[in-house]
């Protein structure tokens, strides 16, 4: 990360001083040294009641424990976004690359990730909440974004509650990087494999997804 990067709030201060404004009475949030933090422990359902109330402009997460602000995402990875999609439906018509999708991640479904993209069956989100339990998502997506916490929760967090939730695909576009990641296998709690991969690569995404991604178009979105 670039030192602009690191020195970037999670959100503007107005953002936070709405959020705080339709909290919960028991959730007591705070806004330090530009980042979200909740003054106290922070339970999957008072969570779920926050993120609710959330004005439009924020997206929260609840990961490894903690209240995360998800970066809005920019023009780069918006495109990425459709660049991937077109490859799915092309080469899986039955499936369906839904974005902005809320999964409960996790050992125990306990976290709350809001993926950029989850890969299922066409259908299968049918009759879902909010937050849809992992069982049936067969890829989960996300795309790198400009924020300070983009580390620890795309190559960190990310991995270990996707791996924990047995979703049998994580795909990590690194725009950092520029670097396609692939974790596979999820067993006993964690991926047992991850491939990296530059762009401009052709990349095999493992069964039950089967679609080759030729990542060449990425170069475009370099920044």
């Amino acid at each position: 990360m670039t030192p602009s990067t690191a020195e970037r709030p999670q959100m503007p201060i107005e953002d936070f001083e709405e959020l705080a404004s339709v909290a919960p009475e028991h959730v007591r949030l705070e806004f330090v040294d530009g980042r979200l933090r909740t003054k106290d422990p922070l339970s999957v359902e008072d969570f779920e009641e926050l993120e609710r109330r959330a004005p439009e402009t924020v997206r929260l997460e609840y990961v490894n424990g903690k209240l995360e602000v998800k970066a809005m995402p920019d023009g780069n990875h918006r495109e990425i976004f459709m660049w991937l999609l077109r490859q799915c439906m092309q080469q899986r018509p039955d499936l369906n690359l839904v974005p902005e999708s809320g999964v409960k991640a996790e050992a125990y479904r306990k976290g709350r990730a809001r993926t950029d993209g989850s890969l299922a069956p066409v259908g299968h989100y049918k009759g879902h909440g909010e937050w849809s339990d992992p069982d049936g998502t067969l890829m989960t997506v996300e795309i790198t974004s400009r924020d300070r916490d983009t580390n620890r929760r795309d190559r960190i967090d990310k991995p270990v509650g996707y791996g924990a939730a047995e979703i049998p695909v994580y795909l990590l576009i690194d725009r950092d990087n520029n670097t396609v990641v692939v974790f596979s296998e999820p067993k006993d709690g964690r991926y047992q494999q991850s491939r990296s991969y530059p762009w401009g690569s052709v990349v095999e995404l493992p069964a039950p997804v089967g679609i080759t991604l030729n990542t060449e178009e990425l170069k475009n979105y370099a920044d």
